[in-house]
């Protein structure tokens, strides 16, 4: 049976950040993920962990400037020392936190990109942060994010980030696929998940309703039945729920626990 990790930056955003391990808890989960950790110290963090059983199974690295519009450095030119520096703090939290895996944004791109430019600094940085994090024991990951979303951002398709990915070559470097983005961009997802699963290199899933990323049963997906693809494609990882709670978090759980139900 798929396990699911709740999003502590889009659920329980009823709680202030810290409380939300708490109810994350409370509601059956096991272990959560993020967008960033960096506001807090990773030891108050470990110990939220701890208090209520719950393993850290991602956050991103720091993503540039967030609050002037920055969504990752990774494939910018002329970003290279932020990049490394980023990495570093990433996976010290990691340490801290138990953490395998570590989310790296390529970010925005503008308007009259150079393609070579922009995928030679991207490859180059993604060599570097994953022979950096196989020391420690980590994965980086790479997403590939819709374009009414986030316009300009540099990677969109699956096939390209798995073509990064072998480039690169290092048994480290993954893929976290998020099936709210992918479905935007391409559909199709029953396909890309028999495809791409039985690779290796597809690290995390994520999920959310489509196309007003709310619960993963709202919308236009059948996720009952993407669940059962996964389950039978024998995938291991964690599938993280992104969404929107479209009321309480809590309250919206019950695609959650009839899945659990149906396939006690």
């Amino acid at each position: 049976m798929p396990r699911f990790a709740a999003n502590l930056s889009m659920m329980y955003t009823e709680h202030d950040f810290l409380d939300r391990f708490a109810a994350a808890s409370a509601d059956g989960f096991e272990a959560v993920e993020y967008l960033f950790p960096y506001a807090y110290d990773a030891t108050e963090l470990r110990r939220r962990l701890d208090d209520h059983g719950l393993r850290q199974v991602l956050f991103n690295a720091p993503p540039g400037s967030w609050e002037s519009g920055e969504r990752g450095l990774a494939a910018l030119p002329g970003r290279a020392a932020e990049v490394r520096s980023g990495v570093e703090r990433a996976l010290e939290y990691a340490a801290e936190l138990g953490c395998p895996r570590v989310h790296m944004m390529a970010g925005l791109v503008g308007p009259a990109p150079d393609p070579a430019e922009h995928r030679d600094t991207y490859l180059a940085n993604l060599a570097w942060a994953a022979e950096r994090a196989a020391a420690a024991g980590v994965d980086i990951l790479i997403e590939p994010i819709n374009g009414r979303d986030m316009p300009g951002y540099f990677l969109s398709r699956q096939a390209e980030a798995h073509t990064v990915v072998r480039e690169v070559g290092a048994p480290n470097l993954k893929v976290q696929l998020d099936l709210y983005h992918c479905q935007i961009v391409e559909g199709d997802l029953t396909t890309i998940l028999r495809r791409d699963l039985p690779t290796g290199r597809v690290g995390h899933l994520q999920i959310a309703g489509v196309p007003d990323r709310h619960e993963p049963d709202r919308g236009e997906l059948d996720i009952r039945h993407l669940f059962g693809v996964i389950d039978e494609l024998g995938f291991g990882g964690w599938i993280g729920c992104e969404y929107i709670p479209r009321a309480g978090t809590s309250e919206g759980l019950g695609w959650r626990d009839d899945y659990r139900g149906e396939n006690a």
